[in-house]
């Protein structure tokens, strides 16, 4: 079929309904493209911990029209402090809600994952078809044509197939040719969350706390009856790496063995990890590939350039790709290798960007090993806040995380939402 426009309408699957799935699906409807996306969960996958929107990605949000719904549904986080022992704050840094330079440690624009899902899958459903309990098994392409299998034993032809799959994406091994090298970019970090019950002294900022062996805990209040709890490891280690694939019952003996006489709230987190079941474990990493599709198969979000949890940019990141990819598909439908070509060429720039936030080394000295290090850190951050100076630092910056990359014309042409 062909648009007015002269625009051809192309039939899209997108295999995973998560930020830049739904996204991306919302942008290719708006294009005129018939959508399709499956999700391998038996309905909306509107849980997750909490995130937020920085830099580009809130003008990505905006262009969509989306910034007054996501603003109903902020999380009430004015700051982060790091905490000792005893729960006392040694240093505080407040969100930027100045409107002019970057975001802190907390952005104006906290979220929780699944309230953030919701806002995109509402406004992209009216013009999307979404099927749920189904995840695409194979697929076969040709060059006219991708045929995808489903995990229910149908199968259908698409134009395109789009793998939103996420960090760990099966659509990218997939297209990977044989023998490439890992994707995955480690950071010798790893980390899990889960939600327990929200006590009277849970406040609105993200209390941090530091334990000897390169450990770090949050704990971010987002409702009145929840807390979410955040372990964090310095740990380089197969058995670490590899516990995120085990049954969730050995993770949560993992984690717990690995904190047990951390200090602080320990225990109540611990107690809480028993029962919940908003668990998830993961290893903090970035996906590094040198191509984001091959053929009529192409890669958005986390499943072509995941900048891991520790750049603040991951859900901007997915907001973005899924902006200049629908941008190029709905200007290129014709030439799908062009479309493909000017997405990478356009993006890469900003993924280059976001990823390079994310240093190592610097996230190793902020979770020290030894107690001697962790009252140093403690010490200089105090100062640090006593100068205001992450609070300066913030406001007089000239760009956010995303560095001086700017979004590209709207997907659809008319200036957005």
């Amino acid at each position: 079929m062909t648009l007015k426009s002269g625009t051809t309408s192309l039939k899209v699957l997108v295999c995973g309904g998560g930020v830049a799935g739904e996204a991306l699906a919302y942008w290719l409807a708006r294009g005129g493209h018939q959508v399709t996306v499956v999700e391998r969960f038996p309905a909306l996958r509107a849980t997750g911990a909490q995130v937020d929107l920085r830099g580009q990605g809130i003008e990505a949000a905006r262009c969509m029209g989306l910034l007054d719904a996501v603003r109903s549904k902020l999380v009430d986080e004015s700051g982060v402090a790091l905490v000792n022992a005893r729960g006392k704050a040694r240093a505080t840094i407040m969100a930027n809600t100045s409107g002019r330079g970057r975001q802190t440690l907390t952005s104006e624009y906290e979220i929780m994952r699944g309230d953030l899902v919701r806002i995109l899958h509402d406004v992209a459903k009216d013009g999307v078809d979404h099927v749920f309990g189904v995840s695409v098994e194979s697929f076969e392409q040709g060059d006219e044509q991708v045929v995808a299998r489903f995990s229910d034993g149908s199968s259908g032809a698409f134009d395109v197939l789009v793998g939103a799959d996420g960090q760990g994406s099966r659509v990218r091994r997939a297209i990977l040719p044989p023998g490439t090298p890992d994707p995955y970019w480690r950071t010798g970090i790893h980390m899990a969350y889960w939600f327990v019950p929200r006590i009277a002294s849970d406040g609105d900022i993200r209390d941090t706390y530091l334990a000897p062996g390169g450990r770090m805990i949050m704990r971010r209040s987002h409702n009145p009856a929840e807390t979410q709890a955040y372990f964090m490891l310095r740990e380089e280690s197969a058995e670490a790496s590899a516990v995120h694939r085990e049954p969730v019952e050995r993770q949560k003996e993992f984690w717990a063995g690995r904190f047990r006489d951390a200090g602080w709230q320990t225990g109540r987190f611990l107690d809480g990890m028993k029962a919940t079941e908003s668990f998830y474990s993961q290893e903090v990493v970035q996906v590094r590939t040198d191509t984001w599709s091959r053929g009529r198969v192409v890669l958005v979000g986390d499943a072509a350039h995941c900048a891991s949890p520790c750049s603040g940019m991951g859900i901007s990141g997915g907001l973005v790709g899924a902006y200049v990819l629908a941008g190029e598909i709905n200007r290129h439908a014709d030439d799908l290798p062009t479309a493909f070509a000017n997405y990478e060429a356009a993006l890469r720039p900003f993924v280059d960007e976001i990823q390079a936030t994310v240093k190592p080394r610097l996230l190793r000295m902020g979770m020290p090993t030894s107690r001697a290090a962790i009252g140093a850190v403690r010490s200089v951050a105090a100062l640090a806040c006593l100068l205001r100076v992450p609070d300066l630092v913030a406001r007089h910056a000239k760009q956010d995380r995303g560095g001086a990359w700017r979004l590209p014309e709207s997907p659809v042409g008319d200036g957005g939402a």
